[in-house]
């Protein structure tokens, strides 16, 4: 395939590493010094975009994408507001988009499981649960996408757990006692050079069930959006990256 990069920072650098080792070509790389080459002239030139930027291009960055015709695979978390419109607008005019909050296929068995697990511990109301993210301190968006996505998972499928609740612990605060007890608390924690953990706990007073996933580096998510393109670029329409794994349980 020919892949334009639209942001072409950490990620972005992965991404074409893995794309060229599978033999796909980049023909188009954007980034801050050059976003007067975001147009559809230039996008045409591809089979499908990748995107990863900032909650403040992504929006935008999508409409060329639409307005191009080119089919957009987009990691950029932080705009989970607009998702539905942006649904709405991709199946109006036609258009192809994939959108994921993590690409890691590892991630991705553990939202699964996660689902699985939550309906599973209706079962056992006596157990409390919560969520616990770490991130590396450059993460613009808290609590992240991908703990947005866990959160939504157990509110989907847990009885007792209505709406999410994030808290952001400092030094200067940890504070966690207002929360309802129909709210799931996200704990967000920023540490240096951590590329995410995230670890749902289920706590009663004879025990506690831990159910984690670390990420060694952002070679997973790399991968998986690369997959992810190869994937859209014969699906139109909207897709999360469900469509895509289809694990069929």
């Amino acid at each position: 395939m020919k892949i334009a990069l639209l942001g072409y920072g950490k990620m972005g650098k992965i991404i074409e590493k893995i794309a060229t080792d599978r033999k796909h070509e980049i023909v188009l790389k954007i980034d801050y010094d050059n976003l007067d080459e975001l147009n559809a002239e230039n996008l045409q030139k591809a089979d499908v975009a990748i995107e990863f930027t900032t909650p403040s291009s992504v929006l935008n960055n999508i409409k060329v994408c639409f307005d191009a015709g080119v089919p957009i695979v987009v990691g950029t978390t932080g705009w989970h507001a607009e998702l539905q419109q942006i649904k709405q607008q991709c199946e109006e005019t036609n258009n192809s988009l994939l959108y994921a909050t993590n690409f890691s296929v590892g991630v991705n068995i553990f939202f699964h499981v996660n689902r699985v697990l939550a309906k599973l511990m209706n079962n056992y109301p006596y157990y409390e649960v919560q969520v616990e993210e770490i991130h590396h301190t450059q993460k613009l968006d808290s609590p992240s996408g991908t703990g947005i996505t866990i959160a939504e998972g157990i509110i989907d499928n847990l009885d007792a757990k209505k709406e999410w609740v994030n808290v952001v612990v400092t030094d200067d605060n940890s504070n966690d006692d207002n929360i309802k007890a129909d709210q799931l608390l996200i704990e967000s924690h920023r540490v240096d050079s951590v590329p995410g953990t995230h670890t749902v706990i289920y706590d009663s007073e004879v025990d506690t069930i831990e159910f984690k996933h670390t990420a060694h580096n952002r070679n997973g998510f790399a991968l998986g959006a690369v997959l992810a393109a190869e994937w859209l670029k014969d699906n139109k329409g909207f897709h999360s990256v469900e469509d895509m794994f289809n694990f069929g349980i």
